[in-house]
């Protein structure tokens, strides 16, 4: 009599469920995991994730690209979605649930919008604090910080009073990305605004530094609509909050003639390799006196005024 085999089968999709489950244990940023699950909702759209997870082979995930490719997705988006899988076939082969993996799809390199030095001068005029609201100068405040330290939407929202020490010209990060404890600087201006701001601001010191009218946290989409509705009535059309971290990075490296290594810090990202992709698209060495490099320039034939003749023959 032959034996009793105990394999169950399971498909790919309640997997990914235990996946979730594994990875919100080990402490996940919730907003990884959501955005994980609406990758993996997206991708059941060109892959079959009914059938069992030791059916699935190479050929299905390539057909599944095929298909991302024949839609309106952008290579980046399609670059999201094979991350996503591939943390997930990276966990299955830790629980020896399958040897499967998957290449990430190529994205590609974009430039970086950023504000204008035009819109941070609309951004930055400082409001008349008689007249205007605790939000509208609030936000003021918070645009200047944004250009100080280029933080996250998220770690603006969870700063405490307590993590902000002006005599030693810094402010602690607590609640970042990955989790590890930042000590960002503070230039001297920002020091001054900060100063002013908490006279009027007061509160605790466990607190939040950049609150409600009420004094609570402010939620991700009441900071966003308080971004984006100053920022309109400034006539600035731009309105994302990351794009503040995308200026800083540029201006940083290229008008301030900031390094990679403190951008690094500063950032927070736990590797150079983001820090790089900024260095690559915002390359302040290679613009820098370039009339003394330029092949062009130095050849010096087109100085002088050209002359158009623009009379008919």
């Amino acid at each position: 009599m032959s034996k009793i085999k105990m394999q169950q089968a399971v498909s790919m999709e309640e997997i990914f469920q235990d996946f979730i489950v594994s990875k919100r244990a080990k402490g996940l940023a919730e907003k990884t995991l959501e955005s994980y699950q609406y990758h993996f909702k997206s991708i059941a759209k060109h892959l079959d994730i009914k059938q069992e997870l030791s059916e699935i082979k190479r050929s299905d995930l390539e057909k599944m690209i095929v298909s991302m490719r024949g839609t309106d997705l952008s290579a980046n988006t399609i670059l999201s979605y094979t991350r996503t899988l591939k943390s997930f076939f990276s966990w299955c082969n830790e629980e020896g649930l399958t040897r499967l993996n998957i290449p990430l799809y190529k994205g590609e390199e974009t430039i970086k919008e950023t504000y204008s030095d035009k819109e941070l001068e609309a951004l930055l005029k400082k409001p008349d604090t008689r007249k205007c609201s605790f939000t509208e100068y609030r936000n003021w405040v918070i645009v200047n910080f944004l250009l100080n330290s280029g933080s996250r939407a998220a770690t603006i929202r969870a700063i405490q009073i307590r993590d902000v020490d002006l005599e030693g010209a810094i402010v602690y990060y607590r609640h970042t990305k990955n989790r590890k404890l930042q000590a960002i600087p503070l230039c001297s201006q920002m020091i001054s605004v900060l100063r002013e701001y908490l006279r009027f601001r007061r509160g605790a010191d466990d607190d939040y530094l950049f609150c409600t009218e009420t004094g609570g946290m402010l939620s991700e989409n009441a900071l966003r609509l308080a971004i984006s509705n100053y920022n309109r009535r400034r006539g600035v059309q731009k309105t994302s909050i990351h794009l503040f971290r995308h200026t800083f990075a540029r201006k940083y490296l290229i008008d301030c003639g900031g390094d990679a290594f403190m951008l690094q810090k500063i950032l927070g990202h736990s590797t150079l390799a983001m820090t790089k992709h900024y260095c690559s698209i915002f390359d302040a060495d290679i613009t820098k006196n370039y009339d003394k490099f330029s092949p062009l320039a130095q050849m010096n034939i087109n100085k002088s005024k050209i002359k158009m003749d623009t009379k008919k023959k």
